[in-house]
């Protein structure tokens, strides 16, 4: 079973049905005793970092988010759920992420030409590093669906994937059980359902 954190933040209701599309049991839940007791965990997030890392401490799911994940079970962050593994953000000030991945967040502004519109929004192919697990279902080149200003940076010992806006951006990130997509999987159609059978296959 996959436990989607619900701490306030996220695009709960359409993750919840990219799972049953794919045959998949989950759960929307708050409750630690559920989180524990689940094979999977799913951080979503939407929205500014200091307001998600400040509500999921707020809830108390930060801490066991961060036990789950050091006890070995596979936990997966999507958009700014990817976002809030890393160590900080300098999202509108300094912000203590839960430290999971090796890097930090920084603005996108600060890679990619003056020209581009941010938030960087739409379709735009995955650019693999060398085989993953969480991959196993895709090809290079397969397109995937993003909304952000924001983006994984000194984090290249970990990133798995990049997509090119401008810049190589951070795509996607793996460090042992702990994963993240910078995109969104349940917007991707085929390719995202193939990522999240992927996770659930780990």
């Amino acid at each position: 079973m996959v436990a989607i954190i619900d701490y306030g933040v996220g695009n709960l209701f359409s993750l919840k049905s990219s799972f049953a599309a794919i045959g998949e049991e989950v759960t929307v839940t708050a409750d630690r005793d559920v989180i524990r007791a689940a094979d999977r965990i799913l951080l979503p997030g939407v929205g500014a970092f200091g307001d998600a890392a400040r509500k999921l401490r707020e809830s108390g799911l930060a801490d066991l988010v961060i036990e789950q994940a050091r006890e070995g079970k596979p936990l997966l962050g999507i958009c700014l759920g990817m976002q809030l593994l890393f160590e900080k953000s300098c999202e509108y000030g300094e912000h203590e992420g839960l430290g999971l991945i090796p890097g930090e967040v920084r603005p996108i502004a600060e890679v990619i030409p003056k020209d581009l519109k941010i938030p960087h929004i739409g379709w735009n192919a995955l650019h693999l590093r060398g085989e993953h697990p969480l991959f196993r279902y895709l090809r290079e080149g397969d397109c995937v669906y993003f909304v952000h200003s924001f983006y994984g940076a000194n984090c290249d010992e970990s990133v798995i994937a990049t997509a090119e806006y401008g810049a190589e951006l951070t795509a996607a990130v793996a460090k042992n059980n702990v994963y993240g997509c910078q995109f969104h999987p349940e917007k991707s159609g085929t390719v995202g359902l193939n990522i999240l059978r992927a996770f659930c296959a780990l």
